[in-house]
């Protein structure tokens, strides 16, 4: 509630401006959430690709097309249908963010800050995208950090250096404000302010009655709500599969089979493990005692007693040759599978000791014959030769679709049979028919028919869950247009009914808050009006709506925005109705039997004194350095945006 970093978060703005610009993305900028600094002044003297000046620093035209591009692309994470006409009230903000990042860059250079080389790789270093499977940085992983991030290595050291000079210059400004204990105190009992009152509902149904609107009222309706009954683009989408199951592979041969067969002896031959107990010490004459006691009786562990820390016993249980060969070397592996039960082996030397080991038991596993082991196989060689067989097809589709064929010549030469979908949405539905869904293994499908431009050559899709493939091409784009009013004509009129439905409620419900603030009770006010609207009391502490983890109700909100026998009428957010809220009582807090509300409330507000004084000491920065903006330049881009012209 008194936090800015939160305000700004929750705003229109929010994140996806922050990471438009790479912000969000890199650790450690602490004022990554901090727009709206200053005031520039209206430029003159700066070129027409100059939207702002900070000082020595510059906002270009290109660098703030390609910052509402990648906001764009964000934006339609979430919603695909989103063009710039839906982030234009963006603008300002992000340009407001780019200039804050100049003018750090533009202060430091100004008065002689250098931001080294060294200490921007170090950053670099710690972002975790940056970082390969071994955790150590590397160059494909940055690169792949770049493209993901779609930012340039030149954009992201610009960022860094914004974001170490901001944690140089301005977090010691910000850090460990101040805030009195009575500050602290009158805010907290401000949480604990009870208020009493009356809340009147007034729904919606209460006021259709005899609401039928004509064919005019329909159309005009219609007409003036158009962006609400918005079809999104739809797309007949023409695909053919290359799945494992559409291939019929050879079946592998018996000289196939027999050859596998031989191949893998240690997965289908006879085998043996062993259990052995051993002890690894660092020299010969230690393991020379250990091997004698051994011989004489003594387990392995009672014979390197005597040897303390210095000698490493351990129990290695049903190893193969090969396996134990990997733990301790060939030459002990070679002595271990040569005896039998009871042996001792050793002093052998390794590259970490010497060892001293005795065989405790012998295990001997029986293997299968080919005749046994065939069905397996089989299944084995027909997989990797299905899979083989749809790497090929894959292959030949690409190499005729980058040869110029079109879908349809592709699948005739393939063999493969052609899919057309009726008219479908992103999500794979189709309005024409509810029935219609397309299954979940084939939304790569869609996204590639939606991804993909209709003039553009035909995608190959790979399915999921190691499904094969899809070529996929567009057969026709309907784009995102208002439903036509015949198909839509019932939920356009029942939408009239409502709008007008709510007029009459709004009236209705002023003209209650207007007789209930004038001192009559809201019960006798609706009951004077003659609706059947139900009245219930009202009561709630202001720390309710601070400590609220989802959206207040608009009663409640409206209970702590009024003075005792006054009261107001709202809508509801749904658009359900209207409710009168008038507040009878307010009973004054008093946080002196609450010291942790106090304690609380002054780390709240420390933390917004700390927020202000780093947004006034940049705002101070960009003062010194004199922003100057060109508003043409600005004006002309945002027309150029929205109009797609160049």
């Amino acid at each position: 509630m008194l936090s800015f970093f939160r305000r700004i978060s929750k705003s229109k703005i929010g994140t996806s401006i922050i990471a438009a610009v790479g912000l969000a993305i890199l650790a450690g900028f602490a004022l990554s959430d901090i727009s709206n600094f200053g005031s520039g002044t209206l430029g003159f003297g700066l070129s027409s690709s100059t939207l702002a000046e900070v000082g020595s620093a510059k906002v270009t035209d290109n660098e703030m097309s390609d910052a509402m591009q990648k906001h764009l692309q964000d934006v339609r994470q979430q919603n695909p249908e989103a063009d710039y006409a839906d982030i234009v009230g963006d603008f300002d903000a992000l340009l407001d963010q780019l200039l804050d990042q100049k003018a750090i860059a533009a202060f430091t250079d100004k008065f002689d800050f250098p931001i080294s080389k060294r200490l921007i790789d170090a950053d670099i270093a710690q972002i975790p995208g940056v970082r390969g499977l071994n955790g150590k940085p590397s160059v494909q992983s940055y690169e792949a950090f770049l493209a993901r991030a779609r930012l340039t290595d030149a954009e992201v050291r610009d960022i860094i250096a914004a974001q170490i000079a901001a944690r140089t210059l301005i977090l010691p400004v910000a850090t460990q404000a101040r805030v009195p204990t009575g500050v602290a105190s009158q805010y907290a009992a401000m949480l604990l302010e009870a208020r009493q009152g009356e809340a009147a509902v007034l729904p919606v149904t209460l006021f259709t009655a005899g609401l039928k609107p004509t064919d005019s009222d329909v159309q005009s309706f219609y007409s003036s709500h158009k962006k609400n009954y918005i079809v999104p683009e739809q797309r007949s989408l023409r695909f053919a599969l290359m799945t494992p199951d559409s291939l019929k592979a050879a079946a592998p041969t018996d000289q196939e089979i027999a050859a596998y067969y031989q191949a893998n002896q240690a997965t289908y031959g006879a085998n043996e493990t062993r259990t052995l107990s051993q002890a690894v010490v660092p020299d010969q004459k230690t393991a020379q005692a250990i091997y004698d006691a051994a011989k004489r009786g003594a387990t392995i562990a009672a014979a390197a007693a005597p040897a303390g820390k210095a000698a490493a016993v351990s129990t290695i249980t049903d190893k193969t040759r090969e396996e134990y060969a990997g733990i301790a070397g060939d030459r002990a592996a070679v002595a271990a599978f040569t005896g039998g039960q009871g042996d001792v082996i050793g002093p052998i030397e390794s590259d970490f000791g010497w060892i001293v080991a005795k065989v405790d038991s012998v295990k001997k596993v029986a293997g299968k014959t080919l005749a046994q082991a065939r069905p397996e196989i089989v299944t084995k060689l027909t997989a990797d030769k299905s899979k083989t067989a749809l790497a090929d097809l894959y292959n030949k589709a690409q190499d005729l679709l980058d040869g110029g064929h079109n879908l349809t010549e592709v699948a005739s030469k393939l063999n493969l049979p052609v899919t057309t979908t009726p008219l479908v949405t992103a999500d794979g539905t189709s309005r024409a028919d509810p029935n219609f869904k397309l299954g979940p293994n084939l939304a790569p499908v869609v996204k590639a028919g939606f991804d993909i431009a209709p003039s553009d050559e035909p995608e190959i899709a790979t399915l999921a869950n190691d499904g094969g493939f899809a070529i996929v091409s567009p057969n026709q784009v309907v784009q995102a247009a208002p439903a036509p009013l015949a198909s839509i004509r019932d939920r356009v009129a029942n939408d009239w009914i409502q709008s007008q439905a709510m007029l009459r409620a709004q009236k209705a419900a002023e003209q209650i808050a207007a007789k209930a603030g004038s001192g009559m009770s809201v019960a006798d006010a609706v009951k004077q009006s003659g609706l059947n609207a139900p009245v219930q009391p009202l009561s709630a502490r202001r720390i309710q709506i601070a400590q609220s983890k989802g959206p207040v109700a608009p009663a409640i909100r409206t209970l702590f925005t009024l003075t005792a026998g006054k009261s107001r009428a709202v809508p509801d957010e749904q658009g359900r109705g209207f409710f009168v809220i008038k507040v009878d009582k307010i009973t004054p807090g008093n946080a002196l039997m609450q010291p942790g509300l106090i304690g609380g409330m002054s780390h709240e507000l420390q933390r917004a004194t700390e927020d202000e004084y780093a947004r006034q000491f940049l705002a101070a920065i960009r003062a010194n350095l004199k922003v100057k903006m060109n508003a043409a330049a600005i004006t002309e881009l945002k027309h150029r945006l929205l109009t797609g012209g160049s």
